[in-house]
C-alpha cells in the first residue's frame, strides 16, 4: 500500500515500476501491472487462468450496468449527492460520473492504443449539478459504447493496449472495466439507500455474477 507512503513508492521506482499493483521479490525480481501469469512464474506456481465470458456477454453486461447506474442517478438528492464515503475523496455525484467515464475509457483506450490513469482521476463538469446531468452524460457513453461494440471486430479484443497498470489485452480490458462499473454501481446503490433514498431498482446481482469482483464493498 503505497498511498500517503511516499518511501514505498520510491522504492518501487528504484525497481523500474512506476506504480501499483506490482510483486517484487528480495532478490530484485519484480512483475508490474495486473499480470497474473506473471506473478504466478515469478513465484513458482502453476497458474490456471480462470473463464472469461465472451465480448458479446461482458459488453451486454456492461451496458445494462451503465444503464441502471443512470437510473440510480435520477432520484438522488442534493445532500446525497454531496455524500463522501468514509476515507474517499469522492461524493456520489462524481461517483457516479467516474462509472461513465472509466467505461468510456474503455473505448477510448481501444482506438488510441493506450488508456493513462488520468483518464480516471477525472471529476464531473463543473455545470453538472444534479443526478439528471450524470445520467444525460451516461445516455452518450452508451451511445458511443453501442457504436463501438457494433464495430469491432473479433481481432479488436486480441490487441494488447497500454495501460498504467501494464499490458492488456482488448478482452481483459474489457472485463476488468466491466467489473469495475459493476463495483461502482454496487457502492453507489449501497451508500443511497443507507442514506434513505428509495431507489428504481434492486442491486443487479445477476449483472455482477462471474464477474472478477472484488469480495469487499471499498
Amino acid at each position: 500500500n503505497v498511498e500517503g507512503n511516499p518511501a514505498g513508492l520510491e522504492e518501487l521506482r528504484a525497481l523500474g515500476v512506476p506504480g501499483v499493483p506490482a510483486l517484487a521479490l528480495p532478490d530484485g525480481r519484480v512483475v508490474h501491472g495486473w499480470n497474473p501469469p506473471g506473478y504466478a512464474a515469478l513465484v513458482g506456481v502453476e497458474y490456471r487462468p480462470p473463464v472469461q465470458f465472451s465480448p458479446a456477454e461482458l459488453a451486454g453486461r456492461l451496458d445494462r450496468i451503465l444503464s441502471l447506474t443512470a437510473r440510480l442517478m435520477l432520484p438522488l438528492p442534493p445532500e446525497a449527492l454531496a455524500h463522501k464515503p468514509a476515507k474517499r475523496d469522492r461524493d456520489l455525484l462524481n461517483l457516479g460520473f467516474h462509472v461513465f467515464r472509466l467505461s468510456l475509457a474503455f473505448a477510448d483506450g481501444m482506438d488510441l492504443g493506450e488508456f493513462p490513469e488520468t483518464w480516471l482521476q477525472e471529476r464531473a463538469p463543473a455545470d453538472f449539478k444534479d443526478g439528471a446531468a450524470v445520467a444525460r452524460y451516461g445516455a452518450l457513453v452508451r451511445g458511443r459504447l453501442g457504436g463501438w461494440f457494433e464495430g469491432a471486430a473479433d481481432s479488436e479484443y486480441a490487441r494488447t493496449i497500454r495501460v498504467y497498470y501494464g499490458p492488456q489485452s482488448g478482452h481483459d480490458l474489457l472485463e476488468r472495466t466491466t467489473w469495475h462499473a459493476a463495483q461502482h454501481l454496487r457502492q453507489l446503490h449501497v451508500v443511497a439507500t443507507e442514506l434513505g433514498v428509495a431507489l428504481p431498482d434492486p442491486l443487479p446481482v445477476a449483472a455482477f455474477e462471474g464477474l472478477p469482483m472484488p469480495a469487499s464493498l471499498w
